[in-house]
């Protein structure tokens, strides 16, 4: 059981009072405050958990990678500048920085050529319009859903779910990525166009 999965703080993008709650409690943990730090890894396992299970795709691993964050996210907490943007992307991009290290050390296949490389380019309207967390409901489907997104490369799979899944703005996914706008929405193109492929094979939707 991921602890904080029952809290009702929203999934998705946070809002403004999630973000001065964060930018107090940062501020309460640099202080020295023990419960202001429980208090913020509570309100945020749930995201950082479905970013690395939608990753790696078993909840051992994911859980594993949940604790390794919080960790980095006691050491370096401090960088943290509330000026700069919110505490959710910040975590995030350390979130992704972790995945991408973890994917060195257990030297799992990850791109090495370019996306144009590897796929041809497709027709800038999709098949699919709709997002896919929203086409696809229940257990079967979200399993459905996993086994598609494992089977995109690296840069399509984390552009799809930090937009899609996690249902950050194009910016927030720009700044996480370190790439322009412009990057992000042609990855997302693809990415969508390439899932949509998938789960008609898996007949998952026609």
């Amino acid at each position: 059981m991921v602890p904080g999965s029952g809290l009702g703080r929203t999934w998705g993008r946070p809002t403004v009072s999630d973000l001065d709650i964060d930018a107090q409690l940062v501020e309460r943990c640099l202080q020295g405050d023990e419960g202001a730090w429980e208090d913020l890894v509570k309100a945020h396992t749930r995201r950082v958990y479905a970013i690395c299970y939608r990753f790696t795709g078993k909840d051992s691993e994911a859980q594993d990678l949940t604790q390794d964050v919080f960790l980095r996210v006691f050491k370096s907490v401090k960088s943290f500048r509330a000026g700069e943007g919110s505490f959710a992307v910040w975590l995030t991009r350390l979130t992704r920085n972790l995945l991408i290290d973890h994917y060195r050390r257990t030297k799992m296949e990850r791109a090495t050529d370019s996306i144009e490389e590897q796929l041809p380019m497709l027709e800038e309207k999709t098949a699919l319009e709709s997002r896919t967390d929203a086409i696809l409901a229940g257990r079967e489907a979200s399993e459905a859903l996993q086994s598609a997104l494992a089977k995109l490369s690296p840069e399509l799979r984390e552009t799809v779910i930090l937009r899609d899944l996690q249902e950050l703005e194009y910016r927030e996914v720009a700044v996480i990525l370190g790439v322009p706008e412009g990057t992000v929405k042609s990855r997302l193109n693809r990415g969508r166009a390439e899932l949509a492929r998938i789960l008609r094979r898996q007949k998952v939707f026609v």
